[in-house]
């Protein structure tokens, strides 16, 4: 661990195999005060909501957002020449309406706290047909709320944009890591912006401190918010029809690897939540996070979990991987992940430029750098030589302006060039 702990200081890329993982997590989950029923409780929710999603949003498919699964096999010779098993991408990064992976977590959470809001107000009945929400009348009453965020850009996209178009008065508290894109996008969907010059942690102990100034201020607190947590975990249910499709039968001998980009750590410990319920020994999960903001993966190993900082350790949790710059793990998720992650590693800014760039050449497919943080797993891990279906998950890239990405492509597509020389 020293050894591991003195390469983290030197901002080099790491892989800590966590000796704590479960291989058969069922007692530890069968232990926690959330469970499988919760998971198919909010998968049945976002079916009853279904009607005004697609309404509001005609671009998903029947109100259900969903994300692409494939088979990269174009870029798995490129990057990974000889891999034994597949190579899968499940691209949360064209998820519709929020363009990233927040849109499972965020927009649940939001669709979660109207109905509550609307059945305890009389104003709605788990029998109804959900469009009735996008009516003036209740548009009007949901207008005396707030829904709040804090953000480095996705979430903020995910939660702003459905708030916002539900009738709330939404506030997204951004971080100084947020793109200005990401601002743009939002101010033209009716959010108010609170821009901080401060991290992550600090721009989220904002939004909490405002949060407490009045009865209808609902914050959704991604450090510790459960509903954010089932909201991605229903991604193993979804993902069920998405393995049949491909012939994909894991088994404890040749499970399912998953690759997941980390920030505050709801996202990947949802998914991973989810994943050890619908497929237990039958998945192993892996986050990736940049080198100079490895919270997690720290929180975890020192036992530190949410009381962790990295700028403690000398790092300066500055990085081109904006929706991964955080300097504390969520304090609600980091416990889990001791018994639930199989293991983290940490990966630089210029060679996720480099992966950009090679996905699109190799797959068509353009994604923003954060989300290509876990494409180097099956090499640092060392499992790219078993024989396992590898899934890496993107999360973030669908709304990126175009001469944005061009400028990230031709970054990659120079870093690329150079390291072949």
């Amino acid at each position: 661990m020293k050894e591991i702990m003195n390469r983290i200081l030197k901002k080099e890329p790491v892989f800590y195999k966590n000796p704590a993982a479960l291989d058969d997590p069922s007692g530890y989950l069968g232990k926690l005060d959330i469970g499988f029923d919760d998971i198919v409780d909010a998968e049945q929710r976002l079916g009853r909501f279904a009607p005004l999603v697609s309404m509001l949003f005609p671009e998903t498919k029947d109100g259900i957002i969903e994300s692409p699964f494939i088979k990269a096999d174009n870029f798995r010779e490129k990057v990974y020449p000889g891999m034994k098993g597949g190579l899968y991408f499940k691209l949360d990064s064209h998820l519709e309406v929020a363009g990233s992976i927040k849109a499972r977590g965020g927009i649940y959470e939001v669709l979660k706290v109207t109905e509550d809001i609307l059945i305890r107000n009389n104003l709605l009945d788990y029998n109804d047909d959900y469009s009735v929400i996008a009516g003036d009348s209740i548009r009007k009453f949901l207008s005396g709320f707030t829904v709040s965020v804090a953000s480095t850009g996705n979430l903020g996209l995910s939660i702003g944009i459905m708030a916002a178009k539900l009738g709330y008065n939404s506030r997204v508290h951004m971080s100084r890591d947020a793109k200005q894109w990401k601002k743009d996008r939002l101010t033209a969907g009716g959010v108010t912006m609170v821009e901080h010059d401060g991290d992550f942690t600090y721009a989220a102990a904002m939004g909490r401190r405002e949060a407490g100034t009045g009865n209808n201020i609902h914050f959704v607190d991604d450090e510790r918010s459960c509903n954010l947590f089932l909201g991605y975990a229903v991604s193993a249910l979804r993902i069920k029809g998405d393995l049949k499709k491909h012939g994909i039968e894991p088994t404890r001998e040749k499970p399912l690897v998953l690759y997941l980009p980390c920030g505050v750590g709801g996202a990947p410990g949802g998914i991973a939540f989810g994943f050890k319920h619908a497929f237990g020994e039958r998945v192993k999960c892996y986050l990736a996070e940049p080198v100079s903001s490895p919270s997690m993966l720290l929180g975890v190993m020192t036992g530190r979990f949410g009381q962790l900082n990295v700028n403690d350790y000398g790092l300066d949790n500055k990085t081109e991987l904006d929706g991964l710059a955080v300097a504390s793990p969520s304090d609600f998720v980091s416990p889990m992940m001791e018994f639930l992650c199989d293991g983290f590693f940490t990966v630089r800014d210029e060679k996720m430029f480099e992966y950009l760039y090679l996905l699109k050449e190799t797959e068509g497919i353009g994604i923003e750098p954060s989300a290509a943080a876990g494409i180097p797993g099956p090499g640092i891990t060392g499992l790219w030589d078993r024989d396992v279906f590898h899934i890496v998950w993107t999360t973030g890239g669908l709304f990126v302006p175009g001469d944005i990405y061009d400028k990230m492509y031709f970054r990659g597509k120079r870093a690329y060039e150079d390291s072949r020389d």
